[in-house]
């Protein structure tokens, strides 16, 4: 329970300390670097400011809102924020990666007061790996707490000879977290290959339990239909593995699943109903459909972003090289009414200035996809989606319906906003351009970015006049 005393003084603490660590910024709308958008502020992280692809807010009982944010470092785990005012922004705490120079949290996810957390390793046979489960009820202990420990409910181990853990989780319901990770019996036909779908009963807290699994066949040894069916590998091989996992209470049956070089896929779960009601101890997830965008297109399909009651999804694909070197990496519009027959029947515009961002530093392309988180304080977008694009900033897309029954929308930008470089972390080093890795829309409209290099928190307003919905 949140204690009221504490509360006050908390509160009181973060708002003084809250001028010292954030400074509004200028507003650029109108200038080439933005449209339609607004920064309120931005927060250094305290010279922390490498954000990773997990971005989760809770809204507690007094109305304070708190925002937790994931790094892609191995030095800190967690920055926990207080974002009640967005243009005053206040570090509540940072929390060191378990595994100091080991071990990454790159993804979180966040249901009721329960955190969870990805715990990556950065070579195959380290520890920690696996699902770290919090206890964030109590804001005096979130406030205290000097390391994960302190507010550990449980960690569920994937660790393995040929495992890194977990890179990334889905956890909504308060039952089932969905992960991407390897566990201790992997064995990849190919060492790239080393994470699959994993779904874990979380119910007791303190037990977390693997209830299903499921991986591209071909990409473990042992699998039945070898040698025929061992994947082909791409001109630029990222590996065969699941990058996200969306499910929502409202489909249940259904997990929606970004595979990197194996194409967006859907798939039947039904068979959790049975683990959720005692009458089955595992099920195995069942694959509905899979679409290729490579080749011709590079790979890594990075996200999947279903647009409730559309029938649409947006999935993006994800640049990791400098200097568009794996370009184009696109942001498609498929169609998933039919769903064992997905359909790409568009593709989000790239920027005008493309070319000038593709001779920048760092990376420039698309990334991660705001997640529609279900229930307040996160915003269900279903007309418009945000995305992440390094170089490129934060932008904004609207799906613009076309008067001809049955025609797929034209997607239509409708706002950006490109930062400028953050300060290098050596001081005789020349700033390397913005690289926003990851976006969430709360439900005031909000936009919350984190940069992958030292930037931190961006918190923007969208100032356009087409709604953001």
């Amino acid at each position: 329970m949140i204690n009221d005393k504490a509360v006050l003084v908390l509160g009181l603490g973060l708002a003084i300390g809250s001028l010292s660590m954030s400074a509004p910024a200028a507003d650029t709308a109108g200038s080439k670097e933005s449209k339609n958008m607004r920064l309120l502020a931005q927060h250094d992280l305290n010279g922390h400011g490498d954000g990773g692809e997990g971005l989760a807010m809770q809204q507690l009982p007094d109305g304070r809102r708190i925002l937790y944010l994931a790094h892609e470092g191995t030095e800190t785990c967690v920055s926990i924020i207080d974002v009640t005012n967005p243009k005053s922004p206040a570090l509540m705490n940072q929390l060191p990666s378990a595994g100091r120079g080991v071990a990454r949290c790159n993804s979180l996810s966040l249901s009721g007061n329960v955190l969870a957390i990805a715990n990556q390793v950065n070579a195959v046979g380290r520890e920690p790996a696996g699902m770290w489960l919090l206890d964030v009820s109590d804001l005096g202990r979130l406030k205290k707490a000097k390391s994960l420990e302190d507010l550990k409910l449980s960690f569920f181990d994937t660790h393995g000879k040929q495992s890194r853990g977990v890179h990334w989780l889905w956890f909504v319901d308060g039952e089932f977290a969905h992960l991407s990770t390897g566990a201790a019996d992997s064995s990849p036909t190919n060492p790239l290959d080393d994470q699959f779908y994993m779904v874990v009963d979380v119910r007791d807290r303190k037990n977390p339990r693997e209830v299903g699994r499921w991986w591209l066949p071909g990409t473990q040894t042992g699998d039945r239909c070898l040698p025929d069916c061992l994947p082909k590998r791409h001109k630029i091989d990222d590996g065969y593995r699941p990058h996200n996992v969306e499910v929502f209470p409202d489909r249940p049956d259904r997990a929606y699943v970004a595979y990197i070089d194996g194409g967006m896929m859907i798939f039947d779960i039904s068979g959790l109903a049975d683990v959720k009601a005692k009458k089955a101890s595992r099920f195995s997830p069942t694959l509905v459909s899979r679409l290729q965008f490579s080749p011709p297109f590079t790979a890594w399909t990075h996200s999947v972003q279903p647009l409730a009651g559309r029938g649409l999804a947006v999935v993006s694909d994800e640049a990791t090289m400098s200097k568009c070197e794996d370009a184009p990496k696109l942001v498609w519009l498929v169609d998933i009414r039919a769903e064992t027959n997905p359909m790409i029947v568009g593709t989000a515009p790239v920027p005008e200035n493309v070319a000038e961002l593709c001779s920048r530093s760092g990376r420039f392309g698309a990334h991660n996809l705001q997640p529609n988180f279900p229930g307040s304080p996160v915003r269900q977008l279903r007309n418009t989606f945000v995305g992440s694009f390094f170089n490129g900033g934060v932008r904004i897309y609207r799906l613009v319906d076309v008067p001809l029954a049955g025609a797929p929308p034209r997607i239509e930008e409708i706002g950006f906003f490109v930062p400028p470089p953050p300060k290098s972390r050596q001081p005789a080093s020349p700033p390397t351009a913005i690289q926003i890795n990851h976006v969430l829309v709360d439900d005031r409209g909000l936009i919350y970015a984190n940069d992958r290099i030292s930037g931190g928190l961006y918190i923007f307003e969208y100032t356009g006049s087409p709604p953001l919905d």
